[in-house]
């Protein structure tokens, strides 16, 4: 039988009775532990995934579009040192009449070689086979899209190509690396039902648009080690003669960047989340320690007096801390492990990957593990040194009795207000300021993680009604193949079910000032716009003036502008010539980086006379499917955004987001409050006990009894609420700041109802908690207690 030390055999029967107030700190390291081990994890998945996939299917690393050149400049864009691979394609927009579906899709029609696989781009083959080129109206589509109209290898569609309807024959389901987050023109989130893109052979789409010979879109892939900018440029000079708008790398496509914003929002996760909890079970150890070795002071004193040395004692203590930290770390590694796992699943239902990689990563775990172990340790480190410079003499007596003072120097008044009972809950609060305030930090820690996540509620909300209600306020958006002359604006407003139409103009140009500059659109609106109105800092509606940019504050911010100063505005679609141009005011925008101008403006910037990109709609909803019909039959049309449509998929996507989240941060915020609130009291009752009998053999009454506990408590969770409240805010500052990108910003905004539901949940956590320890008071054995020696 193997021999277990004694101060072994003393731990575990301090692990066994403090069984509870163990469990509690492990839980709330345990929450550290999982975050660290999500957020990483799913970041480190969704990288992997996403590096894998381009790796293998060969995505590309730089894009342009352009009007129309000829194929032969195949071999001096492959002789650009550093291109590894070149395709030169046709892409078109159409419009897709579907079975069973009013409302018209938007498609895009991409062209593949008519034998093997393209160069760049490839495809991954889910089900069926590629299209052929000597047989009519054959298509690949992608799988979501597929999946959102149960679509099968030989199922059909109608197009609308080149302004004639065409049906087409689905022989293949494919994934493409270009296409991992499919958003369509005008949306601000997916929408599988009302977007799709397919592929068809070259042969076949080069007949559909006169474009035999030629291309109008251009993808490359990079060899290792070369400078996608230099190979930029020397793909804007070749094709500069043919339309080209601008080569970019994939920082400007448009999937990739969704991407990005995910990692970007996961890294922001990591970040600000685990600290939280590992602040909290720090100070949850440094308190049970503290007290704990406080009531064992004798103990500690005959340790050390029969021989023990004040490093071994020490050890015994840190073990007690690293056992707690363990428990912890494997609780949270196992509960991060299955979440992480559900958030890898989540990502194959928001992403279109073939594949997921999910690794177990030790290196993870040995993070997870160190960073809460240490954190424990540094919370212990106070009340272990306490121990070590503790001489054995001096421990074994008790401690010095507390000297206190009257309360407020014993005022009358004082005790008139209240009772000698809550006089001494009140003077215990006091007597220890340090305690106290820590013990409030950690409750308040909990109001401000719930504040943390239910202030996205607000902020989407607000988000929303300005980008739906205040600014985008048309119902749909039609959009042209081409540019058209104002007259298509009246064609528009001719439709059935139009009651109101507004013309605007989309330039993309680089916009530059200094050695800062960003690929964006400069959007020309009418004078005096109903439907697409542009909100100053105080969201009031700004006339766009007659002359200058009117500037977003992320555009503002990117590029250092300030009101009045000129910048340099390359235009990618007139031959990048250079114009200059003020700005004239910084407004409001969420969603990309906005620069606008009045229409007028920017055709006098722009030059060819009037233009008109599309066309702004408010619609008599009673004849929707008469427009419906109407945009059907009209060539000119290439796509149409649903603004009601995009409005719900946005709510909903965001929304399943943020329920996942606030559910998980409420759970955590549970577990601190417990965990903090419990502690402090089953401590409070350890120290108080033989106060707390005392008084009942005195003649109070239990409920009397356990108030003195109880007020002290109340008092604590009262006091960590506006605490936490500004914690919260603070929280919820640094998740937007992390959260923020050049594809969304979330306004900061937190409403007072998500105050006071932060608080209502943890004052009921922590009544909760008190029951249970008032339940232990009513249990005190008076004649144990009062026999055992001070």
């Amino acid at each position: 039988m193997i021999a277990v030390p004694a101060l072994d055999r003393k731990l575990l029967r301090d692990l066994a009775r403090l069984w509870a107030q163990v469990l509690a700190i492990s839980l709330v390291m345990a929450c550290g532990v999982m975050t660290i081990v999500i957020a990483i994890g799913a970041y480190r998945s969704l990288d992997e995934t996403r590096a894998a996939f381009y790796e293998r299917y060969r995505f590309a690393t730089v894009f342009s579009g352009l009007t129309r050149a000829p194929l032969h400049l195949r071999a001096e864009i492959a002789a650009i040192p550093g291109v590894g691979g070149v395709d030169l394609r046709i892409v078109k927009a159409a419009l897709l009449d579907l079975p069973g579906m009013a409302e018209p899709a938007t498609g895009i029609a991409i062209s593949i070689p008519d034998r093997g696989e393209p160069a760049v781009n490839r495809l991954y083959l889910r089900s069926g086979r590629l299209p052929e080129a000597d047989r009519a109206g054959e298509v690949a589509v992608t799988e979501p899209f597929a999946k959102a109209h149960r679509m099968a290898p030989g199922s059909t569609f109608s197009a609308i190509l080149n302004g004639r309807k065409r049906v087409l024959t689905v022989t293949g389901i494919v994934l493409s690396p270009e296409y991992v987050y499919a958003i369509g023109p005008g949306d601000m989130v997916p929408d599988q039902r009302r977007f799709g893109v397919f592929y068809m052979p070259r042969t076949t789409l080069a007949g559909i648009f006169d474009m035999t010979g030629a291309f109008n879109d251009l993808v490359v892939r990079t060899q290792r080690g070369a400078d996608p900018e230099a190979v930029s440029d020397r793909i804007d000079a070749i094709l500069k003669p043919f339309g080209g708008t601008g080569a970019h790398d994939r920082q400007d496509q448009i999937s990739h960047a969704f991407l990005d914003n995910e990692l970007t929002q996961l890294r922001a996760m990591a970040v600000i989340i685990p600290p939280i909890f590992l602040f909290v079970s720090a100070f949850l150890v440094n308190m049970i320690l503290t007290r704990l070795i406080a009531l064992e002071r004798e103990q500690v004193g005959l340790m050390k007096a029969v021989g023990y040395s004040s490093l071994a004692v020490a050890w015994h203590y840190a073990k007690l801390t690293l056992l707690i930290a363990i428990i912890g770390i494997a609780i949270g590694s196992l509960a991060g492990n299955w979440l992480g796992r559900g958030m890898t699943r989540l990502y194959a239902e928001f992403f279109s990957f073939p594949f997921l990689i999910f690794r177990q990563s030790l290196d993870l775990y040995v993070i997870a593990a160190g960073v809460s172990a240490a954190a424990a340790l540094a919370g212990a480190g106070r009340a272990i040194w306490s121990v070590v410079r503790l001489p054995p003499a001096v421990a074994m007596r008790p401690p010095a009795p507390t000297q206190y003072r009257s309360l407020f120097g014993g005022s009358a008044a004082l005790t008139r207000v209240f009772s000698q009972l809550t006089i001494m809950a009140l003077r215990h609060l006091i007597r220890w300021p340090v305690r106290t305030l820590m013990t409030t930090l950690g409750t308040s820690m909990a109001v401000a993680l719930l504040v943390t996540a239910l202030f996205s509620f607000d902020s989407i909300d607000f988000m929303i009604d300005t980008v739906f209600f205040r600014t985008e306020r048309q119902d749909a958006t039609i959009s042209f193949g081409v540019e058209r002359s104002p007259r298509a604006l009246q064609a528009v407003a001719a439709m059935p079910g139009v009651l109101r139409a507004e013309g605007f103009r989309a330039a993309p140009v680089v916009l530059r000032k200094g050695h800062r500059e960003r690929r964006l659109v400069i959007a020309g609106i009418m004078p005096k716009p109903e439907l697409a109105r542009v909100l100053d800092d105080e969201f009031r509606p700004v006339e766009p003036p007659a002359t200058g940019l009117m500037v977003s504050e992320r555009v503002a911010e990117l590029l250092q502008l300030s009101i009045g100063d000129r910048v340099e505005i390359e235009l990618l679609e007139k031959g990048h010539r250079l114009v200059e141009a003020p700005v004239t005011s910084i407004v409001q925008s969420y969603v990309g980086l906005t620069v606008t101008m009045r229409l007028d403006a920017l055709d006098r910037l722009v030059g060819g006379g009037p233009r008109l990109s599309g066309v702004r709609v408010a619609i008599d909803r009673a004849r929707l499917d008469d427009l419906y019909a109407a945009v059907k039959q009209t060539p000119a049309v290439a796509s149409i955004a649903l603004q009601g449509v995009s409005r719900v998929r946005f709510r909903e996507t965001v929304g399943e987001n943020i329920t996942i989240m606030t559910t998980v941060y409420a759970l955590l915020a549970v577990i601190i409050t417990f965990g903090v609130v419990y502690n402090s009291a089953r401590i409070q009752l350890s120290e108080r006990a033989r106060e707390l009998a005392s008084l009942r053999v005195m003649g109070f009454t239990r409920g009397e009894v356990s108030s003195v506990l109880l007020i002290e408590l109340g008092a604590i969770v009262l006091l960590a609420q506006p605490l936490g409240w500004a914690l919260g805010y603070g929280f919820s500052w640094s998740v937007v700041r992390g959260f923020e990108s050049d594809l969304f910003r979330i306004p900061l905004v937190v409403e007072r109802s998500t105050f006071a539901v932060s608080s209502l949940v943890v004052l009921a956590v922590a009544v909760v908690s008190a029951l249970i320890v008032r339940r232990r008071i009513d249990r005190l054995d008076l004649v144990r207690i009062l026999k055992t020696r001070e």
